[in-house]
């Protein structure tokens, strides 16, 4: 049985859209045709043997344990109601120009993205708080939910997102993978901060795409994006950085860490968890001194500790080696004791133990789901299918841009019905070598691959925005009206993609100056 290889993914891609749990769905699909293939004698069945060793490659891989902290960040910052604060101060900072509100929508987006990297978080704030205030003001039912669902993709392509490091870790396998096929034996990678770095330029040449499309449209249709008429007046500058401050130093703390090589992705995320829970404490009634004291002192502890490390292990520590030491850990001291303080209020207000469920049930799914699809590619590669796979790529018409070309087509199209997760784990692995073998730079091509997987959240009809908005938005907007508003933004995010795909340099920069 030749074709076992097409007939698991067919089989795999049947199950899941009949709704039978994704990562039972894999282990199980693999789980069968490995047995079939033994039977058949198309497989070595002494392949499974390496799927321990790539279990305990995943539980021991540092880059992924930045997933759960970022996930912290992201939920303690949604509860902590930030995102209500930024609304309200751009909706009366952009409101009275024609299709302002839409534009603040954006811009917010945009922020939430980069500070918590959580789609549904940022969905359903925005349909909560601006959905009803563009209804009010006259907006298009269908431009408002279009605004609210893409906007809150943003959180998928501008760092830090799950997406992005998921990503970069398939990817960076596939280029190994491919650099062994080429024989080459000196291996190079590529990183999180590289596809982070990558990300950053696409991910705001969207945003600008957006804000052009919502200034075209309120100039040529007028009426469906009519300016606020408010009695609030617009805001101050100290209200616009009071609003804006705080999520801004978050960003800059993280991304700044990672892209200038101070820490390394996790290391960074765990100061992003942390930079979010001394913000939910203060907005919760934490001592503002005391956290602005801890505060202070973690971040000069951060730097001596790098420009004066103290190894107290060694036999030669003068006097000024033990005062630096001693210095260090008051400084620590005084970090936990405000660390402690707004965990206490974030306790007290309900919001630490959902974060901390939140991240359990997303860190749960998206690391049952990479195990499991580490069994499946290995039954598909022992059934001949990463050799099938070569063969599909090879023959497509137009050589190296033809097969680019079909594999974001697919890619496209699954998004219609599969999750990013599963988009990634199960896919990418399959096509990402045979890409790169081609000749295509790996981080241009993770951009293009994750502003594509970002319109997955987009497009009917199991899109996540799509679903996030219609929970949270008033009971007048109806789920055809959801799915009409969403249809010019996937025309967007395409446009997007042939942006990139023109211009390489906007995704290639970044990384070839910062690494």
């Amino acid at each position: 049985m030749e074709d076992l290889d097409l007939l698991m993914f067919a089989a795999l891609m049947g199950c899941i859209l009949l709704g039978f749990p994704v990562s039972f769905s894999i282990a199980g699909t693999a789980v069968i045709f490995g047995y079939l293939g033994w039977v058949t004698d198309t497989m070595n069945i002494g392949l499974m043997g390496a799927f321990g060793q790539r279990v305990f490659g995943t539980l021991t891989n540092d880059v992924l344990i930045a997933i759960p902290l970022f996930v912290v960040m992201g939920v303690v910052l949604e509860r902590s109601r930030i995102a209500e604060d930024l609304l309200h101060t751009m909706g009366r900072l952009f409101g009275q120009l024609r299709g302002g509100l839409g534009i603040s929508v954006v811009l917010v987006g945009a922020l939430l993205a980069a500070s918590t990297g959580i789609v549904g978080a940022t969905v359903i704030a925005m349909g909560m708080i601006a959905l009803p205030t563009m209804l009010r003001t006259g907006y298009n039912p269908k431009m408002a939910s279009g605004l609210v669902c893409t906007a809150g993709t943003l959180g998928q392509i501008i760092p830090p997102s799950t997406l992005l490091i998921i990503l970069s870790d398939v990817m960076s396998s596939a280029y190994q993978q491919a650099q062994y096929e080429q024989g080459k034996f000196t291996i190079e990678t590529i990183s999180v901060g590289q596809i982070f770095a990558g990300a950053l330029i696409p991910g705001l040449t969207l945003v600008a795409i957006y804000i052009i499309y919502i200034l075209l449209r309120g100039l040529i249709r007028p009426a469906d994006m009519p300016p606020v008429q408010s009695d609030d007046g617009r805001p101050s500058a100290g209200e616009v950085v009071g609003a804006v401050l705080p999520p801004v130093l978050l960003i800059i703390a993280v991304l700044g860490a990672i892209l200038g090589g101070v820490a390394t992705p996790t290391e960074a995320a765990s100061v992003g968890a942390i930079g979010a829970i001394l913000m939910a404490g203060v907005r919760q009634g934490a001592n503002r001194n005391l956290v602005l004291t801890g505060t202070v002192a973690l971040l000069i502890l951060a730097i001596m500790a790098g420009v004066a490390p103290v190894r107290f292990q060694r036999s030669d520590l003068t006097g000024v080696d033990y005062a630096l030491g001693a210095g260090y850990v008051a400084l620590a001291v005084v970090g936990i004791v405000a660390i402690l303080a707004c965990l206490r209020q974030a306790w007290k207000a309900d919001i630490l133990k959902s974060a901390l469920t939140s991240t359990m049930t997303v860190s749960s799914m998206i690391f049952a789901t990479i195990l499991t699809a580490s069994m499946f590619s290995l039954v598909f590669i022992g059934l001949g299918g990463e050799d099938h796979v070569a063969e599909i790529l090879e023959a497509m018409p137009g050589g190296p841009t033809g097969a680019l070309i079909f594999c974001m087509a697919l890619i496209f199209v699954l998004g219609f019905f599969l999750d990013f997760v599963e988009i990634t784990v199960i896919l990418l692995p399959l096509i990402a070598p045979g890409l790169i073998m081609m000749g295509h730079d790996p981080v241009w091509l993770a951009i293009l691959i994750a502003i594509n997987l970002q319109t997955s959240f987009l497009t009917p009809p199991f899109g996540f925005s799509l679903f996030y908005l219609r929970s949270a938005a008033p009971p007048e907007i109806t789920t055809g009206q959801i799915y009409q508003g969403v249809i010019p933004f996937i025309a967007l995010q395409l446009f997007g993609i042939f942006v990139i795909w023109l211009w390489p340099s906007l995704a290639n920069w970044l990384p070839s100056v910062v690494f």
